[in-house]
């Protein structure tokens, strides 16, 4: 079998495991968020927190327990790695320097996972475990229940209330994150991950040495690395590590547990606005967009030119042979159309227009489908600058989904597409001003450029994926990279959650013959180039000096 037909049969497996999962996981979705039922142990979770979950909240309430459950997980996680030294569990490891744990904790907080460590080398099993792992439920679940709330947004009318934050935190856990992450697990053991609590032990013989491998917890950290669109790795080699990912069909059921969540949860936005064909018209743009993505960056992988590329079947630098390219592109665009940040390979050794591809698709704002709940509501607030300029051209006031997109709704969303590429741009600008960060990279001339344009991207974006051959592990990366993480999470939810309040204040407007109808393929194409321009206009000139120069000259 050619490696470009193996390639295609695994996306054609991957779509139909897609597809056979979106109807019942995004019902399930939709009741856990619309039942009034509490179950016993998610009592005890609110009777020890003190938190009253029957309560209502607008939004600002709603926003409060969001930034503050966020605070107090970047402190408790920054706290455990500072005191890694004198904790049971950490395998002989010292504490994390004070830099380097306000980037790790800010990262995996903000559902980022950046790593500028080596996992293997630098964190025992206690902040693997209590730490890294658990925030990669509860930061999932975070995006989730802000997602659900402008969903509510868009379904109430004349309340201005969104539901309770910590019900919504805690039923993502507990109903959708664990069970599916238990089944998940024991998947992954199956294939071969390993999960343990061993410590370092030496194995094998090297040139006259022996190598030292860790044990731990890895199969049940990857499968809620994967399916909470996290990304951070057990080990430094992250998902092209034979303990995380240890086949080919490991590797196609992480893929699987990246898009799983994201692409269901239109279902569950159709379901609670009362309009299936509303969530199909979002599917369908997100699924446009990952299938182009998937097959230029197939494409550009597979098209190399030269011997080297023809005896090795295309670009193989950097790429897990066990996978190969088909299976390492597909993987690839998930985790960086997503939030995830995982990888199976180098991106850095991606040809250029391919390291371009892995560029754009976090700066399209990782919608198509995103990253959990973070993938659904960029998507709607995109479809509601879509809606916004379709009314300019028609001289008609927008209207979304029975709500009218006012001067106020589109200020929030604005702003909320403002945000992150201002970030982006400003903290690469001023790295190449200044003279230290810019001596961290590896690379010269637009593959340099593009090392540390890709990490404030990753940042920023919340993916955490790194182009390789920066080294990020300095005081400056570490602050802004970090600082740039946590703004790039948390000032689009403020923005998000004011528009669900602006939004589910409203009286909703009758249909008539004038209204844009937003669940049509018109409607699909219409949204698709508004996040294509708009990307394109933000980020072309940054594009252009780094990989669009170096795939043109290659």
């Amino acid at each position: 079998m050619s490696p470009v037909l193996a390639g295609i049969l695994q996306l054609l497996a991957l779509v139909v495991a897609l597809g056979l999962s979106y109807r019942p996981l995004g019902d399930y979705m939709a009741k856990v968020y619309s039942s009034e039922k509490h179950y016993r142990p998610e009592k005890w979770i609110y009777k020890a927190i003190g938190a009253n979950p029957n309560v209502e909240m607008r939004w600002p309430a709603y926003l409060r327990g969001v930034l503050a459950f966020s605070a107090v997980s970047v402190l408790f996680l920054y706290l455990l790695q500072r005191l890694q030294g004198s904790l049971p569990g950490s395998l002989g490891f010292v504490s994390i320097d004070p830099d380097q744990a306000f980037n790790t904790a800010a990262s995996f907080v903000a559902n980022t996972n950046w790593q500028s460590y080596y996992g293997e080398q630098a964190m025992g099993h206690v902040v693997q475990t209590g730490g890294l792992a658990v925030q990669n439920f509860v930061s999932a679940a975070v995006g989730m229940a802000v997602a659900v709330a402008l969903v509510r947004g868009f379904a109430r009318s004349r309340s201005g209330e969104l539901g309770n934050f910590w019900s919504d935190l805690v039923r993502g856990v507990v109903r959708i994150l664990l069970p599916i992450s238990v089944i998940g697990a024991l998947v992954l053991v199956a294939c071969g991950a390993i999960q343990n609590f061993s410590g370092i032990h030496e194995v094998g013989q090297f040139t006259g040495g022996t190598q030292q491998w860790n044990g731990g917890a890895v199969a049940s950290q990857e499968v809620i690395k994967e399916l909470g669109t996290n990304g951070g790795g057990y080990f430094n080699a992250n998902s092209a590590h034979p303990f995380e990912n240890p086949n080919g069909l490991s590797n196609l059921f992480e893929i699987y547990l990246i898009l799983v969540i994201p692409f269901a949860l239109t279902r569950t936005f159709g379901r609670m606005v009362g309009s299936v064909r509303q969530g199909y018209a979002i599917l369908a743009t997100m699924a446009t967009i990952w299938l182009v993505f998937t097959g230029l960056m197939m494409w550009t992988e597979f098209a190399g030119k030269g011997p080297a590329f023809d005896i090795a079947g295309g670009a193989m630098e950097g790429k897990e042979t066990r996978f190969g390219i088909g299976a390492s592109a597909i993987f690839s665009v998930a985790t960086t159309l997503t939030s995830t940040g995982a990888v199976n390979s180098f991106h850095s050794s991606n040809t250029g227009f391919g390291g371009g591809i892995n560029l754009l698709g976090m700066q399209l704002g990782e919608i198509a489908p995103g990253g959990v709940g973070s993938g659904l509501y960029g998507m709607l607030i995109m479809a509601i600058i879509a809606v916004f300029i379709a009314g300019l051209m028609v001289g008609r006031t927008p209207e979304y989904l029975g709500k009218k997109i006012g001067t106020r709704e589109i200020k929030f969303a604005a702003l909320y597409i403002l945000i992150t590429p201002a970030l982006v741009l400003c903290f690469t600008a001023a790295s190449f001003v200044l003279d230290t960060p810019a001596n961290s990279m590896t690379n010269s001339g637009a593959h340099g450029f593009s090392e540390i344009l890709y990490a404030y991207t990753s940042g920023a974006n919340n993916n955490g994926s790194a182009f390789a051959g920066l080294n990020a592990d300095t005081q400056w990366f570490n602050s802004t990279i970090g600082i740039a993480m946590l703004l790039g999470r948390f000032l689009p939810m403020v923005f998000v959650l004011a528009l669900a309040g602006s939004l589910a204040e409203q009286t909703p407007v009758p249909e008539t013959a004038g209204t844009l109808r937003t669940e049509k393929p018109l409607f699909t194409g219409l949204l698709v180039g508004t996040i294509m321009i708009i990307t394109g206009l933000t980020y072309f000139p940054a594009l252009a000096l780094g990989p669009l120069a170096e795939g043109l000259a290659a």
